[in-house]
């Protein structure tokens, strides 16, 4: 039982990547939660029920921060999952170009993207996390740190 933390920047690929990859995992994004009001209440609520039923799940969101993904790591370590991150690293030009071909709600704002770039947390969370995996959007790893 894993639970997979997709971690980036709006329009980075993560969605595409779970679709394709994760189709055999419980899905949750708050993406997917346009009308709930405790967002982060209900994903965590998922995320026990699905562990809890032995089944893997991905948690698709930006996961920004230590602290984003501190809550989702306590709950898989309850349950004794094995955490892996995935973490995209991509040029913010290339993930605005991105956004501006989405439509409706799927499409944010660019202070969105700029936002979530500020708040990226990437080093630390290699301690938290079982499994590490780099996906490389960006010709040289190097431009991630």
């Amino acid at each position: 039982m894993q639970l997979i933390i997709l971690i980036g920047l709006q329009a980075s690929g993560k969605s595409t990547f779970a679709r394709e990859r994760f189709f055999d995992c419980i899905y949750i994004s708050k993406d997917a939660m346009r009308n709930v009001k405790k967002k982060e209440q209900r994903q965590q609520r998922l995320l026990r029920e699905a562990l809890a039923k032995g089944h893997s799940v991905v948690v698709d969101n930006t996961n920004p921060s230590r602290a984003d993904r501190a809550a989702l790591i306590t709950i898989g370590q309850e349950f004794g999952a094995e955490i892996v991150g995935y973490f995209f690293a991509s040029r913010i030009n290339d993930c605005l170009e991105r956004n501006r071909q989405r439509e409706g709600a799927a499409c944010v704002p660019d202070v969105a993207l700029y936002t979530t770039r500020a708040r990226l947390e990437c080093q630390r969370m290699r301690k938290a996390l079982t499994g590490y995996a780099l996906s490389k959007l960006i010709p040289k790893v190097t431009d991630l740190w």
